[in-house]
C-alpha cells in the first residue's frame, strides 16, 4: 500500500519547491562541471575517441541499475535523507573520473558516477511530483529548467577553468566541495511529503510497471532527439553544410537555449493548454525543426531546426515523470522505469545515429530523429495522467 501524502500550507510547500529546484541545479552543475574536463580525463588516462564513447557509456548503464533500488531507499530512510545522501554521493563522486589512473578504472569510476545520479534523480523528481500534487499546479518543467540552469551554471564555471589552464583535478575537487555544500544545505529545507509507507516496502530491484514502459516510450523519443541534437548538431553543420566551427556550434547553443527557456516557461504553458496538448504542440515544433535540417539548404535553416527541436522536446520528460508518478500506488517505483527508459534512450542515441549515417547518410539519421519526434505528437496521449484534474485552482505564489 502507497504511503499518504502529507498536507501543508501553501506556504510551506512552496518553501519545499525553492529547496527542491536548489537541488535541480545542484544536480545539474554536477553535469555541467564534469562535462567541461572530459578531454582532460581523455588525456589523462590515453584513451582513444573510440575507448572514450566505451566509457562515457558507462554512467548511464551504471544509472539504469541502480534507479530501481531509489524507491526501497526512500521507503526505508525518508525522501529528505535518501535525497541528501544521495545528492552528496553524486556530489562528491565528480572528483572520481579525474582521478581514475587508467581506463579500466575510468570505467568503474563513471559507473559509479551514473548510479549516484541516477538515483539522485529518481528521489528528487518523485519529491517535484508529490509538491506539484500539493499545489494543483505544474511544477515538473520549472524543476527541469533549473537543472538546465545548473548545468549552464557548471558548464560555464568549467568553461573558465579550463581556459585558465586549472588542474582539472583542483577544479573538480573545489566544485565538489562547494556543491556539496550547497546540496546539503538546499536538503534542509526539504519535507517528506508522503507520510511513513503502509505495508511491505518496495522490492530491492523491480521491472518497470506497464504504465512505465507506455509513458517512457514517448520519453524516450524526446531524449534521443535531445541527444541526437547535442552530439551530432555542430558536425551536421560543419560535415553536411560546410559551415565554420564557430556556426557549427551556434546550433548546439540554439538548441540548448531554447531547451532551457521553454523549461522555464513550461509550466506556465500547461496549465494554459494541459500536458497532453502541450506535448503535441511541441512534437509539431520538433518535427517541424527536424525537416528543417533534413531539407536544409543553409545553414541557418538548420540553426533554426534545432533551435525548434529544443523548444519542441523541451517539457517532455517533466511531464513523463510527473504521469509516471500519479500512474500508480508506487511513485517512485514508476519514475524509476521511466528514468531507465530515458536514460536508456541517452545511451543508444549517439551510437544508433552513427550506425544510420555510416548506412545511409547523416541527413538520414535527422530523418530518423523527424520520425520520433511526430512520436511525440502520435503518443502525447498517455501523459494524460500528468494534468492537473480539472475542477481544482492552483495555490497562489506569495506576494
Amino acid at each position: 500500500m502507497a504511503a499518504a501524502p502529507i498536507a501543508l500550507a501553501s506556504g510551506r510547500l512552496l518553501a519545499v519547491r525553492r529547496a527542491v529546484a536548489a537541488v535541480f541545479a545542484v544536480h545539474g552543475a554536477v553535469t555541467g562541471s564534469f562535462a567541461t574536463r572530459v578531454p582532460w580525463v581523455q588525456e589523462h588516462v590515453g584513451a582513444s575517441p573510440g575507448q572514450l564513447g566505451l566509457a562515457l557509456a558507462f554512467p548511464a548503464v551504471g544509472a539504469s541499475l541502480a534507479m530501481p533500488l531509489a524507491g526501497r531507499i526512500s521507503h526505508r530512510f525518508g525522501a529528505r535523507r535518501a535525497l541528501g545522501t544521495l545528492l552528496a554521493m553524486w556530489t562528491l563522486s565528480l572528483l572520481l573520473p579525474v582521478l581514475a589512473p587508467n581506463l579500466p578504472a575510468l570505467c568503474c569510476a563513471l559507473f559509479v558516477f551514473g548510479a549516484s545520479a541516477g538515483m539522485a534523480d529518481v528521489v528528487m523528481n518523485a519529491l517535484g511530483v508529490d509538491i506539484e500534487e500539493g499545489l494543483n499546479r505544474p511544477i515538473m518543467s520549472g524543476l527541469h529548467g533549473m537543472w538546465s540552469v545548473g548545468a549552464l551554471s557548471g558548464s560555464a564555471g568549467g568553461t573558465v577553468a579550463a581556459h585558465l589552464d586549472v588542474d582539472a583535478r583542483a577544479h573538480l575537487a573545489a566544485a565538489a566541495v562547494f556543491l556539496t555544500l550547497l546540496g546539503l544545505t538546499a536538503c534542509r529545507g526539504v519535507t517528506d511529503l508522503r507520510s511513513a509507507s503502509v505495508g511491505d516496502p518496495p522490492p530491492r530491484f523491480a521491472l518497470p510497471p506497464k504504465s512505465a514502459l507506455v509513458i517512457g516510450a514517448v520519453g524516450f523519443c524526446a531524449v534521443f532527439a535531445e541527444g541526437a541534437s547535442l552530439d551530432w548538431s555542430a558536425v551536421y553543420l560543419r560535415d553536411v553544410l560546410g559551415t565554420s566551427p564557430g556556426l557549427a556550434a551556434a546550433s548546439t547553443t540554439a538548441f540548448a537555449c531554447t531547451m532551457a527557456l521553454a523549461r522555464l516557461i513550461g509550466d506556465a504553458v500547461v496549465s494554459r493548454f494541459g500536458a497532453v496538448r502541450t506535448v503535441r504542440l511541441g512534437g509539431m515544433s520538433a518535427t517541424a525543426g527536424g525537416a528543417l535540417i533534413v531539407g536544409a539548404a543553409h545553414p541557418a535553416m538548420a540553426v533554426v531546426g534545432f533551435a525548434l527541436i529544443g523548444l519542441g522536446i523541451a517539457v517532455v520528460v517533466p511531464l513523463a515523470f510527473a504521469a509516471a508518478g500519479r500512474s500508480g500506488p508506487a511513485p517512485s517505483q514508476a519514475i524509476a522505469g521511466v528514468a531507465t527508459i530515458t536514460y536508456t534512450s541517452g545511451l543508444v542515441a549517439p551510437s544508433a545515429m552513427g550506425t544510420v549515417a555510416e548506412a545511409t547518410s547523416l541527413t538520414g539519421s535527422f530523418a530518423l530523429v523527424t520520425v520520433l519526434a511526430l512520436g511525440l505528437v502520435v503518443g502525447a496521449g498517455v501523459l494524460r495522467s500528468a494534468e492537473r484534474p480539472t475542477g481544482t485552482a492552483p495555490l497562489p505564489d506569495p506576494a
